[in-house]
């Protein structure tokens, strides 16, 4: 080839490689173009969409669409929760309306209380939905409020619950650390190292980690454990204490700590394994995780029944139940009294001190043979108690000696007594239900509320029914209970009878102002905690027909029909 015809060869390359990468450069140029435009079609439309007000109910909720898109923007990662929102007809965002501070004060005020079943089950499907925090609190306070009250209340297997479903969230230490230390104080150190695998490697806990190693040691892994001592002491996260301890149980060195330590649980527990002839004497301040590991370790005992401040101590740990109250009446048991202030203890026990006359009265029960002094006994017994802020020794005890007499040998004016001092193992709801056909709120109907998806048209059927044979009594009176039982079948798409004006009788009930606010403004979250806070201590089949009336009024103005069906449920029914 001519380098002539090279040349020309180079000069149509060079032409070609331009053109190519003048037009890969429009094509660019083009796609941008093309791009922009859909992005700003995109964010118009997103405007159209925002400005065309939703009617829901008759009602204009222009802001609520905003809210939903405002929602959507947070991070995920701050959602905390057991239960997906829908579950009972709320929203990621069913805190957006309500002031933190309010939701701090209900619950603060709600822990004051002995909730009731129901109570209970509204509050923790309230507040353990998926859900973001108010506006004004942070997502960690709101966090810290769940956490909270999953510790004070003990419930050790919604923690765990909301561990498998959360994986990093502040403060997991302190749940997982809850979970070890309540194992501990059962003794159940098999189970607690389970808990183990709670901890991930997200979580640098001093506390954790040296119970992790302690676990290893349990487990006969004495070499993975000494791996992760090494590493704890390298990071200046290991103690004297912790060090000498694990030594004694690796099987390095005798016993180096002269002193038991009961700072924390753990230590205590490390003290009570390691040091040789462990004695601990509790007082009224030890902590009362470390007196229920004690009692669960069986390392309660009464070396001088004299001891009458370690007895006192005893009663104060069993009325908080750090303690099994039974010990209490195992130690009464061992209290000597003379044959003669046996035979009068029903007047001697007036001039002993508070602990040994209880201790003389329960003897004198236990060597009577007779029902009614027996019962005589028991009822004196729980005035002592009483008389003394020690109720909760003694109310189980007292239900299960009165379970152990017959029935027909009590004295009749005892029998309504004894009735009322039993405690029925069976919640309300495992009664059975007995029906009431004459009467609207106890018959067949009740069925729709608690039966899961149990037919409309049955329903329906059984309404026209129970309507022919009510209409015959001219003299039947609608009550508060009828009226909610109406409302909410109409609700949910059953034909009321039109001569019964269920709409009238809801006139002369009056539904508190400030909760239908709360009901108009969708605040479902907050709605649900004030009416938990409403039921409280009492089962809601013991209030009253007006109160019932208008809870389930408000909870089917916010479509909360899980709700609704449990207070119905729960108070209608006639059961036996």
């Amino acid at each position: 080839m001519k380098l002539s015809d090279l040349n020309k060869l180079f000069f149509y390359l060079i032409i070609l490689i331009n053109f190519s990468s003048s037009y890969a450069e429009n094509e660019v140029d083009i796609w941008k173009k093309n791009s922009s435009n859909n992005l700003k079609e995109e964010k118009e439309n997103q405007e159209q969409k925002i400005q065309s007000p939703l009617i829901i109910k008759n009602k204009i909720t222009t802001n609520s669409i905003i809210q939903e898109q405002t929602s959507s923007e947070k991070d995920d990662t701050l959602l905390y929760g057991i239960w997906d929102p829908d579950k009972y007809n709320f929203e990621l965002s069913m805190w957006a309306n309500t002031d933190g501070k309010n939701i701090e004060k209900t619950i603060a005020r709600l822990n004051k209380l002995n909730l009731s079943e129901t109570a209970e089950n509204i509050l923790l499907n309230t507040l353990f939905s998926y859900s973001y925090a108010p506006e004004n609190l942070s997502e960690k306070d709101f966090l810290d409020i769940k956490i909270n009250w999953l510790i004070k209340n003990k419930k050790d297997d919604l923690i765990e619950q909301f561990l498998t479903k959360n994986n990093n969230f502040p403060n997991k230490n302190k749940i997982i650390q809850y979970l070890v230390d309540r194992n501990i104080s059962r003794a159940n150190i098999k189970i607690g190292c389970e808990k183990v695998n709670f901890i991930g490697k997200d979580i640098k806990d001093p506390y954790l980690e040296k119970f992790k190693i302690y676990c290893l040691v349990f487990n006969n892994k004495k070499s993975q454990a000494q791996l992760l001592h090494d590493i704890l002491k390298e990071q200046n996260q290991s103690d004297k204490f912790f060090d000498n301890a694990l030594d004694v149980l690796l099987g390095v060195s005798e016993n180096k700590n002269k002193k038991i330590k009961d700072d924390n649980l753990l230590n205590f527990y490390l003290s009570s394994i390691t040091f040789p002839n462990f004695k601990y004497e509790p007082s009224d301040k030890t902590n009362k995780s470390i007196w229920e590991y004690m009692n669960s370790a069986n390392l309660i005992s009464i070396d001088d029944i004299n001891d009458k401040d370690k007895i006192k101590n005893i009663e104060l740990a069993a009325n908080k139940g750090q303690v099994d109250k039974i010990q209490i009446f195992k130690i009464y048991k061992q209290i000597p009294f003379e044959l003669n202030t046996l035979i009068n203890a029903k007047t001697v026990y007036q001039s002993l001190e508070k602990m040994e006359s209880r201790a003389l009265i329960y003897q004198k029960f236990l060597l009577s043979d007779n029902t009614k002094n027996k019962l005589d006994l028991l009822f004196l017994l729980k005035d002592l108690f009483k008389k003394d802020n020690l109720s909760n020794v003694y109310t189980e005890f007292l239900s299960d000696r009165l379970k152990e007499f017959e029935v027909s040998k009590i004295p009749e004016n005892y029998r309504s007594t004894v009735e009322r001092n039993i405690i029925s193992n069976k919640s309300l709801n495992q009664k059975k239900i007995k029906f009431d056909d004459k009467t609207l709120h106890k018959s067949k109907l009740v069925r729709y509320f608690y039966e899961k998806d149990y037919p409309i048209k049955k329903t329906q059927k059984e309404l026209d029914s129970i309507y022919k044979k009510i209409k015959r009594n001219r003299s039947y009176f609608y009550s508060a209970k009828d009226v909610a039982v109406l409302e909410s079948l109409e609700i949910d798409g059953i034909i009321i009878p039109k001569e019964i004006n269920h709409q009238a009788l809801s006139e002369s009930y009056n539904i508190p102002e400030s909760l239908n606010d709360l009901a108009e403004k969708g605040e479902k979250g907050y709605l649900a905690l004030k009416i938990v806070e409403i039921i409280g201590e009492d089962e809601v089949n013991n209030l009253d027909s007006e109160t019932i009336y208008f809870i389930t009024n408000l909870l089917n103005k916010l479509n909360l029909k899980e709700f609704r069906n449990e207070i119905l449920s729960t108070a209608l029914p006639l059961r036996i």
